[in-house]
């Protein structure tokens, strides 16, 4: 039995087998080949696994983002079957002698540099998809296997750490629970696990080369520990506080369908923080009042271009339809810091949480941003949707976007496409934004308090270092006063305030949020009903 201590992102526990997730980076080295017909027909088994592998991954991609979406995958079989791709790779192979490893490879860097060098941004983009294929081919040559989140059974994911395009692309029906060597609670993946509404520790100091998948392990958020090979007795006191969870779960089942409302009349909004279509489920199984705070970064995460204004189009008509009326708040492109794409070539920063990134990209790089706002509007007309702006510090940045909504609705007036100038509010993340909150209130129509930013910039701290969790405090005192200034300044000029933060979620805070005048709370799907018991109980 082996037993290790970490940090719980989401108290519950669980008792499943293990699959375990590790770094496959290896150096591909030349080695000298003798029999060039036999590495050949490597590479053609090699390339049919690839297909079957991206073959699952459209299906899959279908059936959660839409064919839109999946298209990616379809890019990727028909360049596999590309004569002037296969040749090249077979032509090196028996030339040099070498063995396929290589010659795919060196055959993937030299086609990516070519596309790379175009001058057309579409062939420009093909050049990331080249380099994924090949990798794909050298890993199934390695015999490396993808980890098919479609066939294995429920699982506990054991990992170094994981990345949010991670943790996106897995099939959450069949995670148990996460465990991580490395990682913050307050890291965006630790947010995703809550939303999953999964038990999940980070900072846990295994060995994975000691620990293999299959092997049976107890998950436990309450304590923050993660046992291998348990006994028995451990087996079944862990069974027994499965049931009492699912008992404790089952009793909140009661409060849907209830009024977020004191004993004494106060109501509040509670809705529900997601970052995909396919987390819809989550807010309606959980009867949230709504969707307080959509991530679209999540739709350019885990691909190798931007999706396109159709793509976006589809997806948030789809999340505001599926509501069926109820308000969808869907924030604008976040990405930066913890949320990295490669395809936008951010480069490399020392202080990425306060580089470049969020709104500051939309408004350098504004096609980027039209794109994103002219599939906004045409969704608006489908429902009731909102728009959210990111890491606003400035009335400047407003007039700013303001503008841009302009230009975009004169381009759908021009070409005759339906829309809608939806609801406009902004987020607080930022001091300055609090200490003007006066100001903004008067230009936008909603404020939404992103917690999870306002205090790593209030107390200093970068909330993706792990070494200083235990000075993040998001209860300071300067947090909670920032807040009721913010809900004052919104209510002065007739505008309503929540939080999207994770502190929405805090039950320590419910009843001070609500005495602040706070108009809604946007939590994790799975925080939903346990706010609403938190509410109800109030006098």
């Amino acid at each position: 039995m082996l037993k290790f201590s970490g940090k719980s992102v989401y108290k519950g526990i669980v008792l499943g087998p293990a699959a375990v997730l590790k770094n496959n980076d290896f150096q591909v080295k030349r080695e000298r080949a003798e029999d060039s017909e036999a590495e050949i027909a490597r590479v053609e088994t090699a390339v049919e696994k690839a297909q079957e592998q991206l073959q699952k991954l459209y299906e899959k991609a279908v059936k959660e983002v839409g064919e839109a979406s999946a298209a990616i995958f379809e890019v990727h079989q028909m360049m596999l079957e590309d004569d002037d791709y296969r040749d090249a790779i077979s032509s090196m192979i028996r030339t040099e002698q070498i063995n396929a490893e290589y010659a795919v490879a060196v055959t993937g860097d030299n086609f990516s540099e070519m596309f790379a060098n175009m001058d057309d941004d579409y062939m420009k983009a093909r050049a990331a998809d080249i380099k994924d294929i090949s990798n794909r081919l050298v890993r199934n040559l390695a015999g490396q296997e993808d980890m098919d989140f479609g066939s294995m059974e429920p699982s506990v994911i054991i990992a170094d750490d994981l990345s949010p395009s991670e943790t996106v692309q897995m099939d959450k029906s069949k995670i148990l629970a996460f465990v991580t060597v490395h990682g913050s609670t307050n890291s965006h993946t630790a947010i995703l696990a809550r939303m999953m509404n999964i038990p999940a520790l980070i900072g846990v100091p295994m060995d994975l080369e000691e620990i293999h998948t299959g092997q049976t392990v107890v998950v436990d958020g309450f304590k923050a520990e993660v046992v291998f090979d348990p006994t028995e007795e451990l087996c079944r006191e862990t069974e027994a506080r499965m049931k009492e969870e699912q008992e404790k779960t089952e009793l909140l089942q009661t409060l849907k369908g209830k009024e977020n409302v004191t004993r004494s009349g106060k109501k509040i909004h509670i809705y529900a923080n997601i970052g995909s279509v396919g987390d819809v489920g989550y807010v309606l199984e959980n009867d949230a009042g709504g969707i307080g705070l959509f991530r679209s970064e999540f739709l350019y995460l885990g691909r190798n271009d931007f999706p396109t204004e159709e793509e976006q189009f589809q997806a948030y008509r789809q999340v505001v339809q599926t509501m069926a009326g109820k308000k969808v708040i869907i924030r604008t492109l976040d990405i930066g810091a913890d949320k990295q794409v490669d395809y936008l070539n951010l480069g490399r920063e020392d202080n990425p949480a306060m580089g470049y990134r969020a709104i500051r990209i939309c408004l350098k790089q504004k096609d980027i941003f039209k794109t994103q706002l002219r599939a906004l509007l045409r969704a608006a007309a489908y429902g009731n949707l909102s728009i959210m702006y990111p890491m606003i510090i400035s009335t400047e940045e407003v007039r700013q976007i303001y503008s841009i909504v302009d230009e975009v609705e004169c381009e759908l007036n021009d070409a005759g496409i339906p829309y809608k100038i939806p609801e406009q509010g902004i987020m607080i993340e930022t001091p300055a934004s609090v200490m003007i909150s006066d100001e903004l209130a008067e230009m936008v129509d909603f404020f939404s308090i992103g917690t999870n930013d306002l205090t790593q910039y209030t107390l200093a701290i970068d909330r993706q270092n792990e070494k200083l969790d235990d000075f993040y405090n998001p209860h300071h005192k300067a947090i909670l006063r920032m807040i009721k200034l913010v809900v004052d300044n919104a209510h002065k000029h007739g505008k309503w305030a929540g939080i999207c933060g994770e502190l929405g979620a805090d039950l320590e805070l419910t009843q001070e949020f609500v005495r602040m005048g706070l108009d809604e709370l946007s939590v994790a799907p799975s925080m939903v009903l346990k706010v609403r018991k938190n509410v109800r109980e109030m006098e």
